[in-house]
């Protein structure tokens, strides 16, 4: 089973930057669709980018600030986050699913990391 670790999480003003990192054990992280998600006090969780070994993508919502990486041989991957706004606070997570073929992201996620907290001061 694979099991995800997120870290990275923490308070900073906005404008500020943060990356957040995702490590992953158990299986090579080579055969999945890694995603981040984030979800706000009151809100629905939203899916803000994903990476599979050949494509990205990301929310409009996100797009031009933060960018998604990950190294297959040191199964991590990351969330570079800059220009950070007060709308960015949220829990953050990584998750991971089977690469499907033409995507960036997997249709569905049934691996789950803990989650880190993000808060953006205005």
């Amino acid at each position: 089973q694979l099991h995800l670790v997120e870290s990275g999480g923490g308070t900073v003003q906005a404008g500020g930057s943060l990356r957040l990192s995702c490590a992953a054990s158990g299986f090579p992280l080579r055969l999945y669709s890694i995603a981040w998600f984030r979800q706000a006090p009151g809100k629905e969780r939203e899916e803000i980018s994903c990476i599979s070994n050949t494509a990205t993508y990301y929310a409009d919502s996100v797009k031009g600030r933060f960018t998604i990486s990950r190294d297959n041989d040191e199964s991590m991957a990351w969330l570079q986050m800059n220009s950070l706004k007060p709308e960015d606070t949220a829990v953050y997570y990584c998750a991971a699913d089977g690469v499907v073929a033409g995507r960036a992201c997997a249709i569905e996620y049934d691996y789950w990391g803990q989650g880190t907290q993000v808060t953006v001061s205005s």
